[in-house]
């Protein structure tokens, strides 16, 4: 009597046994599937697109400053060679990423903020008393920058009284281009990462430019534009770093930039 008893305690705890990992084994499996459902952040080089190994960008006489009761009023106007504005770049509708309906234009970059895009050869800009590094560039309508040796113009702009304190512009230097903004429906799939640098080269062994993508961490090596996939909706923060081979950043005034972006349904 005292065998079948033992066996029934331990036929019953077996049974107990299996009734709760029974209950637990969905819930760890449900646990492990919303994990793996995020979408994994990726940066990868963009197919080769158009060049335009002639193209010119040329200023054409100093920047008209005019003064206005608050700001400033700054007029370039620029000569566009070998390179035509406000058409579409012929392979724009096989990128999968955002385009311009506006066609090919410059992109107006002031202290490395925010682009402004023009379509045509003339560019006004309001700007408040200070010095200033403007910096002017080709773009395909897609926005990517036309990287070639005479496509951009620089130069250090002192509005209003104050003392000049130009920038070295024989230094190496990294400006945000892409992506900005708000990215809505199929343009969020594919986000275009670019910018520009100007009197240096990257390698693997050499200087490089460190992305930041919500907080996942990418390495480059070559400068060309790049696809960003995997973003989530809403926010995403952005942040570039022209760096050293030893990982320090390079000195400059726009050397680290932030930025953030939003994804939109």
């Amino acid at each position: 009597m005292k065998i079948n008893y033992l066996k029934k305690i331990a036929l019953y705890s077996f049974g107990i046994a299996f009734l709760l990992a029974s209950c637990t084994a969905p819930q760890k499996k449900e646990e492990a599937s919303e994990e793996s459902s995020a979408p994994e952040i990726t940066l990868t080089k963009a197919p080769p697109s158009p060049e335009f190994p002639i193209a010119n960008l040329i200023k054409r006489g100093d920047a008209a400053v005019t003064p206005t009761d608050s700001t400033f009023v700054v007029n370039y106007t620029f000569d566009v060679q070998n390179y035509e504005l406000g058409m579409p770049t012929e392979d724009y509708e096989t990128r999968g990423i955002a385009n311009s309906g506006k066609g090919q234009h410059i992109h107006f970059i002031v202290n490395n903020g925010p682009y402004a895009a023009h379509y045509m050869p003339g560019v006004n800009e309001n700007l408040e008393v200070g010095n200033y590094v403007v910096l002017a560039f080709l773009s395909r309508s897609y926005h990517e920058s036309v990287k070639g040796a005479d496509a951009f113009h620089i130069e250090n702009l002192v509005v209003g009284d104050v003392e000049a304190e130009p920038a070295d512009l024989t230094a190496p230097h990294l400006f945000y281009s892409r992506p900005k903004g708000t990215y809505k429906g199929e343009d969020t799939k594919k986000v275009m990462l670019d910018f520009y640098l100007l009197n240096t080269t990257l390698s693997a062994d050499g200087n490089k430019v460190r992305a930041t993508i919500n907080g996942n961490e990418f390495m480059i090596d070559e400068w060309a534009p790049y696809y960003i996939e995997g973003l989530p909706m809403g926010r995403t923060e952005i942040k570039l770093e022209l760096i050293d081979a030893e990982g320090n950043t390079v000195p400059g005034p726009f050397n680290t930039v932030e930025r953030s972006i939003t994804l939109e349904e």
